[in-house]
């Protein structure tokens, strides 16, 4: 639970935590999109580079970005494993029945890891150096011309602002939760996979009760102080675009460029 980074943000003074959520948002979405463009390892040198200078700029730790890596390493891995052993290739290292190894397989599956790693890594960034509201305001903004075609940007807004609000909430709530069910005797860790799925129902059941209770609450609060939707509401956190936010932009632009030119290149 406490490698979960979603919903977390380090307070700080860089560059990066400056910045306007939407350009971040801009270029996160951008740097996923441009990871698929890649198909060397000149390429993937690019945006690993591009990376690590996000990461340096931002003066958080590198040890928050393995923490966030973390709970996805079993998916990484899988994906790997399964792009290794069932990508065909010419050159073929080890056969055994229907699996096949090969060297395109092997590099490919490199070049997969990378890309999860990569993504993670900015998104990462993304998430610890920009409040969370301050994030779903940021969308609220980029979502502004939906509202032309009667689209409730104000309210996903709002919902998006809530979620993250509490996900902090429910994962302390969770590891209480644990924390009083051991403490009655309950051990999460025996058994095989039934009973550590039947294990969990303990944890669930008051983690819904919980959950529904501050939503409860939320609403009433909400109600008593006459919220009434975006229609005419003003804005406490104001978001200014300044030229630091323009050059991030220009940068995400010139990578994609580099990396469309090297692939017709090669």
């Amino acid at each position: 639970m406490q490698n979960m980074l979603m919903g977390r943000y380090i307070p700080g003074d860089s560059i990066i935590h400056r910045m306007d959520p939407r350009s971040k948002l801009l270029v996160m979405i951008a740097f996923v999109v441009i990871t698929f463009l890649a198909h060397d390892w000149l390429g993937y040198l690019l945006l690993v580079l591009y990376t690590l200078a996000g990461v340096l700029l931002s003066k958080i730790s590198v040890s928050y970005f393995l923490k966030g890596l973390r709970p996805m390493i079993g998916l990484i891995l899988f994906t790997v494993i399964f792009q290794m052993l069932f990508t065909n290739g010419q050159h073929v290292i080890f056969s055994l029945w229907f699996i096949k190894i090969s060297t395109e397989s092997l590099i490919n599956a490199v070049y997969i890891f990378f890309r999860f790693v990569l993504i993670i890594f900015m998104s990462t960034i993304l998430t610890l150096t920009t409040p969370p509201l301050t994030l779903a305001d940021g969308i609220e903004k980029g979502l502004g011309p939906l509202k032309k075609i009667k689209v409730p940007v104000h309210e996903l807004g709002l919902m998006l602002s809530i979620s993250l609000r509490f996900i902090p909430t429910l994962m302390d709530d969770t590891t209480m939760i644990m924390n009083a069910q051991k403490a009655r005797g309950m051990d999460f860790g025996e058994g095989n996979l039934l009973k550590k799925i039947k294990s969990v129902i303990p944890i669930l059941i008051p983690l819904f009760v919980s959950s529904f209770r501050r939503a409860d609450d939320l609403a009433v609060a909400m109600e008593s102080r006459g919220y009434q939707g975006g229609d005419g509401r003003t804005k406490y956190r104001q978001l200014k675009w300044k030229m630091r936010d323009s050059l991030l932009v220009v940068s995400i632009i010139i990578m994609t460029i580099l990396l469309i030119l090297w692939s017709k290149v090669s």
